[in-house]
């Protein structure tokens, strides 16, 4: 996909908007320059089409991962950390009762929130299709954290070692794929993955000397290129 384009309307928020459908981005993801003003038209040119020409160009990505937007996070306090605590730990017993799962939980407090594990004979079905039910989840713990408490809370779930086994796979896929690359020298696109799991990709291949990796696409379809150093 182009990184910049040059598009046309009748206004100037017609051209924008024409210029966003084909890069397929929203306007917080560009910057634009405007070529062609509506009102600069001379008497000749009254009677032609008004015609505004803008120039869209996709903004670069402002951290090293070329993704990942990092936020400062709280640290929270030991009041605040015990209520998290308490909040979770209230939910979760909640939640094993009604499903009369033989599930086994563990909350470690951190200073910024809270780790949780999960752990049962059956509990795949809490993990979801590439674990989109386990984000949610983790999403909702979160949320839960935070009641009563002014400071962002948060919660790393993990359901049956889940994240630990996909994050090996993940880095022997990403040596694999190098590999690869390097042999044929030819780029490879890997299928979509979340910010999470990409960021596991590019730290697995930052000190590799012959292979480098970009993220291209849009959320939830951004995807990594492993591609020969230049």
């Amino acid at each position: 996909m182009e990184n910049k384009i040059i598009a046309e309307g009748k206004t100037t928020n017609e051209a924008i908007e024409n210029g966003l459908k084909i890069l397929k981005v929203s306007k917080n993801k560009v910057n634009i320059k405007v070529l062609e003003n509506e009102d600069k038209r001379s008497f000749f040119s009254i009677l032609t089409p008004r015609v505004v020409k803008v120039e869209l160009t996709l903004k670069e990505p402002k951290d090293q991962e070329k993704e990942i937007r990092v936020r400062k996070e709280i640290e929270l306090t030991a009041e605040e950390q015990e209520k998290a605590f308490e909040n979770v730990e209230k939910f979760i017993k909640e939640f094993i009762k009604k499903t009369s799962d033989n599930i086994e939980y563990t909350i470690e407090k951190e200073k910024e929130g809270l780790k949780v594990n999960l752990n049962s004979d059956n509990i795949g079905y809490l993990i979801g299709y590439r674990g989109e039910t386990l984000y949610a989840m983790q999403n909702i713990l979160s949320t839960i954290a935070g009641k009563g408490i002014d400071n962002r809370v948060r919660v790393i779930l993990d359901i049956g070692e889940y994240k630990t086994k996909r994050e090996k796979a993940l880095e022997e896929l990403a040596m694999k794929v190098a590999k690869t690359v390097i042999r044929t020298g030819k780029s490879i696109k890997l299928e979509p993955m979340r910010a999470y799991e990409r960021k596991i990709i590019h730290s697995k291949l930052q000190e590799n000397d012959k292979v480098e990796t970009n993220s291209i696409g849009e959320e939830p379809y951004r995807r990594i290129v492993i591609s020969l150093k230049k």
